[in-house]
């Protein structure tokens, strides 16, 4: 039977090498780690020069930190499941190297090539479990014992990834970010469910951080945070820009901002296109927030239908369908100096925002669409064509500026634009108020 069963684990097709999970003695039960049995799997898959690593089907494999290395299909069959453990204290690698405040890592890699997760199974990030007290318009966080240190898990981290594919497969309840791309080069992420609560705070679904030469293809993304996010954070300045990413036939919707780009943003983010989506019941629509120094050029929103809708404070936004800003954020303090701001210094700037297209664009929301900067010229060159705002009632409304300086909301009535020290360009752009 064990000669049987090592057969099995190393058959060779034509076109790969199968390694089953179970062969390495991961039980699938549910309630046994499993991640030693899998973390072999994957290491022996790589160093005999790469292959798939399997998750049978039928199959619930609870799990710690997994490493995935390069040359390695993970691959989970229909009807099985790759669920993190719930125990706080088995995580310790940070998400954002230094800066421990934002998260562990669960399932990563690092400085490796040719990565494909695959499959119609499914990936649990076990959110609830991480979460305090439901409240009626999101989860309470946990208070922390250490608050330098937040043990909750991210999903998916990926750095410096080079040919890198995601998949068919459903990703669900992430307790924090779900699928963090940092300095990945040629990735395609198609027809993935990303099924995040709702009411989880920082439920981010995909954040683009300094990553360069990505797709993004046919996903239904819900998300308590941004659906998609693109951003160059500081603690990955290394990494150069973030540019090069077409995003399509997508379907969205988020307690915060569907498609954002920003706030953190260091470097320089260009040639974007977001195309043929629909965003639903979202906070806000489609945002740039840029509040450090980097810049935001030449990008395309273009056939989107949008369903924007008031939620609670706790979500960032204020139901703008469209929103373009670039404001310094907040001064900081010595704490966290060293990663929000250039090292050694707590107060920042905000840099350009500019060539931004948005393209045929119907929208419904309770409030109407925002576009401001800090000084005259900072945002410039914004083109609206075709671009229709219905407007959900008649009273008073506040545009949303956090995170900035100064006061967050801005009193505005209701109306289908306010521009704030920008000069815009608009043709075919109108407004019902219903």
């Amino acid at each position: 039977m064990q000669i049987c069963l090592l057969w099995l684990t190393v058959m060779s097709s034509a076109a790969q090498t199968v390694y089953d999970v179970t062969a390495a003695g991961a039980i699938g039960n549910g309630i046994t780690d499993d991640a030693q049995a899998i973390q072999r799997t994957i290491d022996r898959c790589s160093q005999e020069g790469g292959g798939r690593v399997l998750l049978p089907r039928n199959h619930t494999f609870l799990a710690g930190p997994i490493e995935l290395k390069s040359n390695v299909e993970l691959y989970l069959e229909a009807t099985a499941t790759l669920k993190a453990n719930p125990d706080e204290s088995i995580y310790h690698l940070s998400a954002f190297g230094e800066n421990r405040g934002e998260g562990m890592l669960w399932l990563y890699a690092n400085h490796a090539e040719n990565i494909s997760i695959a499959g119609k199974g499914t990936i649990h990030g076990n959110g609830i479990a991480f979460m305090g007290a439901e409240l009626s318009d999101s989860y309470e966080l946990k208070p922390l014992a250490d608050q330098a240190f937040d043990p909750r898990p991210h999903v998916l981290t990926l750095t410096d990834v080079r040919n890198l594919t995601i998949r068919d497969v459903t990703i669900k309840e992430g307790a924090y970010w779900t699928v963090h791309l940092i300095g990945c080069n040629e990735a395609v992420i198609e027809g993935i469910n990303l099924l995040n609560n709702l009411k989880i705070r920082n439920g981010d679904g995909i954040d683009l951080d300094h990553s360069k030469n990505v797709r993004i293809a046919n996903c239904h993304i819900t998300s308590g945070d941004d659906c998609i996010c693109l951003k160059n954070r500081r603690e990955f300045e290394q990494y150069g820009s973030c540019h090069d990413i077409t995003v399509t036939n997508c379907v969205m919707s988020s307690r915060s901002c569907a498609i954002k780009i920003g706030s953190e943003n260091m470097d320089s983010i260009y040639n974007v296109v977001f195309d043929n989506c629909i965003i639903t019941g979202s906070n806000r629509g489609l945002g740039i927030q840029n509040r450090d120094e980097g810049t935001v050029t030449d990008v395309v929103f273009s056939n989107i239908q949008l369903d924007c809708r008031l939620w609670s404070d706790v979500w960032w936004g204020k139901a703008e369908p469209i929103y373009v800003t670039s404001y310094p954020r907040a001064n900081g303090n010595h704490k966290d100096a060293n990663w929000r701001f250039p090292k050694g210094q707590i107060e920042g700037k905000c840099g350009e925002v500019s060539r931004i297209y948005f393209n045929n664009i119907t929208a419904t929301s309770e409030n109407g669409c925002f576009v401001g900067g800090d000084v005259a010229g900072k945002v410039n060159d914004i083109f609206f064509n075709n671009v229709r705002v219905s407007l959900l009632g008649n009273g008073p409304r506040s545009m949303d500026k956090r995170p900035c300086k100064g006061e967050g909301f801005i009193q505005a009535n209701l109306k289908a634009m306010k521009a704030m020290k920008v000069p815009l360009v608009t043709e075919n752009a109108t407004v019902n108020v219903q």
